[in-house]
């Protein structure tokens, strides 16, 4: 065995332990998350395969276009690891919670950093391996390439991972020996949203939608010479890129393979000699205490004070958003979501879509419930994320609630009452402005507002009272606690009732749609029927509202009763 590898056995039997240790709903979680991995990875080889299929049959274009998609796609993965290495070194040098014993043991500092270095590469690129092997054996059945492509694949891929991961943990040890490492956090989570940023900027920048448009057929040459400006020969993801193209033809680039290897290497050294260096004083740092000076948000209560609320549930809401925007981590990532947003609206205006025939009359009016699932998906990832963690958040502060003179309503419904606001102007903001950048009917307009105001009631309220029914106070963070037995059940009631809430408003408003436009006047039948759909829509809503909210607060009551 390598020296170095026995430090990291305790934590695979840790893993292997939490395999074996089963809870409530592992069954269930696994099953839908092995389910949906399967299907992603179909979907990824299927339109690898697909798209280097329709390459081939332009010859000397395709290979160009195949051989710049490669340099694109290993350059969109050198980002993510070298980010992700960032944040996953982090934790593992500096924020673990076995490195005060580790270091206080007699083991060599080499060894230390060789295995966590090792931990570090294998939490940082696990999904870019899981992502690329379907891709590139899509790649690879398409174009019926020898076996030396596959072997050359991993041999490419494994010093490519230990590049960004290399670079950004170097980046790490600099941010923590300038900030303690907690405070480093923090950071690292405004860089993570500027990250985020600046890809979706620089997508936009490339301006895909021109090739919808036919007089811009000229300019296609121009589009491909901007997507050639981020890939440069001084760049890992090239030298991955045309070390695989060359297998493809079953050769081998030793000089673009030979550099990635010798890169990796280079830098594994230099972040050892720094690790020796400068380690112990950024860990030193990473135990200092943390001096927090919070603001009162004086704004904040004079808003709060103008809702309609009781004084106990005013006073719950104030303390519930000062704790969320006193953590950076929480709104990092709901101004994260709010960006793609824009982005999203974004396209509507600059797509032409009167040229596309597929998008007028009555079928682009039906485009309004696209529109409307989406906003219903992206409600429900908000409500998932940040309204069932809500109960959970308070961890071991908890006793402070039961113990305090409260009632356990007061509590759950200010919870409610912190996601609804943020939730309904969020998905409300994007079914209108989508609406009205697609030029969607005026009926439509007002019955997917209302169905918004509805499903915000419905969505917000079923993840607060399933966050009250199965909370995990003793979580680590708000993610574990989504992934929970009760996040991924809250996911799959919340899916299939916007599912069901798209059908009971799509029917009747296509029915009317496509009588209005026919001059056809509805029965009476029809009339009826429509009525029995939005009726059904609002009480379905409000049922998942209103039961919701009270089986969450039952079962506080009956966790508040129970001995313990």
């Amino acid at each position: 065995m390598v020296p170095f590898l026995y430090l990291l056995l305790p934590s695979l039997w840790s893993s292997r332990n939490r395999a074996r240790r089963r809870e409530r709903g592992d069954s269930l979680r696994l099953t839908l998350f092995g389910a949906v991995g399967l299907a992603v990875m179909t979907a990824l080889f299927t339109g690898s395969f697909w798209l280097t299929l329709q390459l081939d049959q332009y010859a000397e274009l395709g290979d160009f276009l195949l051989r710049l998609g490669l340099s694109w796609l290993f350059l969109t993965l050198l980002s993510f690891l070298a980010f992700s290495g960032i944040v996953t070194a982090l934790s593992t040098f500096f924020l673990s919670d076995d490195l005060r014993l580790l270091l206080a043991a007699p083991i060599d500092k080499a060894r230390l950093f060789h295995a966590r270095f090792l931990r570090t590469i294998g939490q940082s690129s696990w999904m870019v391996v899981i992502f690329l092997l379907p891709v590139l054996t899509g790649v690879g059945v398409a174009r019926c390439a020898p076996v030396g492509f596959y072997v050359t694949a991993g041999l490419t891929v494994l010093p490519f991972a230990v590049i960004p991961v290399a670079l950004g943990s170097g980046i790490t040890l600099v941010l923590v020996n300038i900030f303690p490492a907690r405070r480093a956090r923090d950071i690292l989570m405004l860089m993570s949203l500027l990250f985020a940023a600046s890809i979706i900027l620089l997508l936009r920048y490339m301006q895909p939608e021109r090739l919808l448009r036919v007089e811009s057929l000229p300019d296609v040459t121009a589009f491909f010479t901007t997507l050639q400006l981020p890939i440069t020969p001084l760049l890992p993801s090239f030298w991955a890129g045309e070390a695989l193209f060359a297998s493809l033809h079953g050769g081998y680039d030793l000089l673009h393979g030979g550099a990635l290897w010798t890169t990796a290497l280079g830098l594994t050294v230099l972040l050892r000699a720094a690790n020796d260096r400068w380690y112990f004083t950024g860990f030193s740092k990473a135990q200092e205490a943390r001096k927090t000076s919070f603001s009162r948000l004086a704004a904040l209560e004079r808003v709060t004070g103008l809702l309609p609320l009781w004084a106990v549930r005013r006073t719950l809401l104030v303390k519930d958003l000062k704790v969320f925007l006193r953590d950076v981590t929480q709104w990092s990532q709901l101004l994260l979501l709010c960006a793609l947003v824009l982005v999203y609206l974004y396209n509507f205006r600059v797509l032409d879509l009167d040229r596309i025939p597929y998008m007028r009359g009555v079928v682009r009016n039906i485009y309004a419930f696209l529109n409307l699932g989406l906003a219903g998906l992206v409600m429900a990832t908000v409500c998932v994320r940040f309204v069932f963690p809500a109960v959970s958040a308070e961890g071991a502060a908890y006793w402070i609630i039961r113990t305090a003179p409260i009632k356990l309503g007061d509590f759950l419904w200010s919870k409610f009452w912190t996601g609804l606001i943020p939730v309904f102007v969020l998905t409300e903001s994007l079914t209108m402005a989508g609406n009205e950048l697609m030029g969607i009917d005026p009926f439509l307009k007002v019955v997917t507002a209302v169905a918004i105001a509805f499903m915000s009631l419905a969505l917000v309220g079923l993840a607060a009272g399933l966050g009250a029914r199965y909370p995990r106070f003793g979580a680590d963070n708000a993610t574990q606690v989504a992934g929970s037995f009760g996040g991924v059940t809250f996911m799959l009631v919340a899916v299939f009732y916007v599912l069901v809430s798209i059908v009971l408003l799509g029917w009747p408003s296509s029915v009317y749609l496509i009588s209005r436009v026919r001059d056809i006047p509805l029965s009476a039948a029809q009339q009826l029927l429509m009525g029995g759909c939005f009726l059904t829509g609002i009480v379905l809503s409000l049922a998942t509202w209103w039961l919701s909210m009270r089986s969450g607060v039952r079962a506080l009551e009956q966790m508040d009763s129970t001995p313990g």
